[in-house]
């Protein structure tokens, strides 16, 4: 927060007590102890305990001071201000996939069947539940692949490929289950930094009749998006598409897109149905994602021993964290050879690499990424 206003500074319980007793004839006992000093340091401390929740008052009443950097804090004060402006918080998502049932030919796997992510009893970490959202019957081969969706929202549902293994729910005739892509698209219920991005978004840039702005805050509005592109003229006058990635900046699952297109325009008929303005038909897609895949050889450092495996995982951190950083960025569409080169050398425990390839490319060509794209880890392959 900015300096506070003259009339809430120095206003400690000495100070105003100080003020106080300066008030006070000369000629009387105010000494620690006196009557006087006795009358008047309680009064001192109600009146400092009065300026610290003003204090406070102020710093809830603007939406900058009010908003926490705790990812697990939400604050009321913030829900407050934003709603004056019609904007209110994102609830938590459940994450969206696939599983693939293998048994008996013939089973019906119904709708709304428990399967879940084992608990582990050493790390303490508790099972993850899902549930089919239609029924599916196994066919010849006896496998059968179904979609599911998280029991309980939030980003604890997007799990690794090939960790939903538990039938909760017993299905004679079943004999295993597994995920075999990961799960997407779940979403905490929104951080104050990101409901305080869309409440200057709206404040500082109006959208207004329809314009590119408006559509981002429209799509903006539905929990789990985590990106917009506006494409006007997508096939011609009067068409308009948004393209759409969930908040890990990935593709939006097909439940964030379908909301998206309720919200916006349901009908697609050009009637205003929607938020959108009756004329232009609105089509929201998920965003295209273009894999990007690195071959690398690497020197390690001899003072810190570490596995090729560590190697790798750190270069999959840096490179995802670069990736999200240029989500839907059209003023600079590339995916920059030197800077995923710049993630190697930041790793400590690399001295040094040769032969990096960039979806096959050896050359220092970067990938363009067009309208309506976004770019993502692919497989990383480390080698001495």
């Amino acid at each position: 927060m900015a300096d506070l206003p003259q009339y809430l500074q120095e206003q400690t319980e000495e100070e105003i007590l100080n003020r106080m007793l300066g008030k006070v004839p000369s000629d009387i006992d105010k000494s620690e102890g006196s009557f006087i000093w006795d009358a008047q340091a309680p009064v001192a401390f109600m009146l400092s305990e009065a300026a610290i929740w003003a204090q406070e008052l102020l710093r809830r009443g603007f939406a900058s001071t009010a908003a926490s950097d705790d990812d697990k804090f939400r604050s009321a004060e913030l829900d407050l201000r934003t709603a004056e402006h019609g904007i209110a918080r994102r609830a938590a998502v459940a994450s969206s996939g696939r599983v693939v049932f293998t048994g008996k030919p013939g089973t019906k796997v119904p709708a709304g069947t428990f399967i879940a992510t084992p608990a582990d009893e050493i790390s303490g970490e508790a099972s993850i539940e899902f549930e089919t959202t239609a029924a599916v019957i196994l066919d010849d081969s006896g496998a059968g692949s179904a979609a599911i969706r998280a029991v309980t929202p939030g980003k604890n549902g997007n799990v690794p490929a090939g960790v939903i293994q538990v039938m909760s729910s017993a299905i004679s005739g079943i004999a295993s289950v597994t995920n075999p892509e990961p799960t997407r698209s779940g979403a905490d219920t929104e951080s104050d930094q990101s409901l305080l991005e869309r409440f200057y978004a709206k404040v500082r840039s109006q959208g207004t009749s329809g314009n590119k702005a408006q559509y981002m805050q429209w799509a903006n509005e539905i929990a789990g998006v985590g990106g917009v592109e506006v494409v006007p003229l997508w096939k011609g006058p009067g068409t308009v598409a948004l393209y759409l990635l969930d908040t890990d900046k990935h593709a939006a699952s097909p439940e964030i897109v379908t909301a998206v297109q309720k919200h916006v325009d349901p009908t697609q008929d050009g009637q205003g149905e929607g938020v959108a303005p009756a004329g232009p038909i609105v089509t929201v897609l998920p965003a295209e994602e273009v894999k990007i895949n690195i071959s690398v050889k690497v020197q390690r450092t001899k003072e810190k021993p570490s596995t090729l495996d560590e190697i790798r995982k750190l270069i999959e951190e840096g490179v995802t964290v670069y990736l999200k950083q240029i989500a839907f960025n059209r003023k600079d569409p590339l995916v920059r050879y030197t800077r995923i080169a710049a993630v190697l050398l930041d790793i400590p425990i690399i001295v040094d690499y040769s032969d990096l390839s960039i979806n096959g490319n050896t050359e220092q060509q970067n990938i363009e990424i067009k309208s309506g794209q976004v770019a993502v880890l692919g497989k990383v392959s480390v080698s001495e």
